[in-house]
């Protein structure tokens, strides 16, 4: 066994754990869950899992689920327990805690109780996705999911438009093609997109291409398992007359005049008010 019990100081422990491969933990995740008095998870099942995959077992030990819509009963067991000079390990269904995974609240509730925190690193999806995507990664903005619904996708994304480096996304495989397809709306059909889909699984796959031209893709074949969506940085440059005007062809076919004019002016680096009035001249026009 790769794993030995240690002596914790009482506190929260957050423990990152594999995003797919089960032997990306490191030893130190093991000693921690091998020895802490309580394990909090996202997912008690998964955890349990993990923990036979490596042969440890719980001796005993309680199994406290903590996950989005817990409240704050289940933070007070865990400041309370430490409290009494337990350690408690705390892992999300996969990855690091708190990077899109549930934690903040908890951790900040330790914290506000004057209790240590300590993180256990390993594994994480934005990490690895920036490692292998081939896109600059001395500056990125990692945004996590962003909202579902269209109007409010596309207005987050017009927002990060001008990020100085990557910007990183998590999205599910059912949202995918939309999410790429708004990329191509708000910050140009050509902005460079990668997709790191499946990573460290046995079918790990990267997409990669401007981005209306993988929308097309991503439309025509369906994907699984969870994706991490990068979107390089924009470039400087100043559309032409000609390229707006086709984008708010494009744009206006699904959204208000305002509102595509925004989206447009947005991805293209042109003054909004010059490409609203480029909007009402072509809606005015006959067909």
């Amino acid at each position: 066994m790769n794993h030995r019990e240690i002596p914790l100081d009482p506190g929260l422990y957050l423990v990152s754990t594999p995003i797919g491969n089960a032997r990306d933990i490191t030893l130190r995740a093991l000693d921690v869950l091998a020895s802490a008095d309580l394990i909090a998870a996202e997912d008690t099942r998964t955890a349990r899992k993990l923990m036979e995959i490596h042969g440890l077992v719980t001796k005993g030990r309680a199994m406290l689920a903590y996950h989005d819509h817990s409240g704050a009963a289940a933070r007070d067991k865990v400041v309370g327990a430490i409290a009494g000079g337990q350690s408690v390990a705390y892992v999300s269904e996969a990855g690091t805690p708190l990077l899109a995974d549930p934690g903040f609240r908890l951790a900040r509730a330790v914290r506000d109780a004057g209790q240590a925190v300590w993180a256990v690193p390993g594994a994480s999806a934005l990490l690895a996705a920036l490692a292998v995507a081939g896109l600059p990664t001395d500056q990125f903005h990692f945004a996590g999911f962003l909202p579902n619904a269209e109007t409010a996708r596309r207005a987050a994304l017009s927002a990060l438009r001008d990020q100085a480096g990557t910007v990183v996304l998590y999205e599910s495989p059912k949202r995918l093609a939309a999410l790429v397809a708004d990329i191509a709306t708000t910050m140009g059909p050509g902005r460079e997109v990668v997709v790191c889909r499946e990573l460290t699984k046995r079918f790990e796959e990267r997409l990669s291409g401007p981005a209306e031209d993988l929308a097309r893709r991503l439309a025509e074949h369906s994907v699984k398992g969870e994706c991490v969506v990068l979107i390089a940085p924009g470039r400087e440059e100043k559309a032409d007359d000609d390229a707006v005007r086709a984008a708010l062809v494009n744009a206006m076919e699904t959204m208000r005049v305002k509102d595509a004019a925004t989206a447009v002016a947005g991805a293209m680096g042109r003054p909004r008010r010059e490409v609203y009035q480029m909007a009402l001249a072509l809606k005015d026009e006959p067909e």
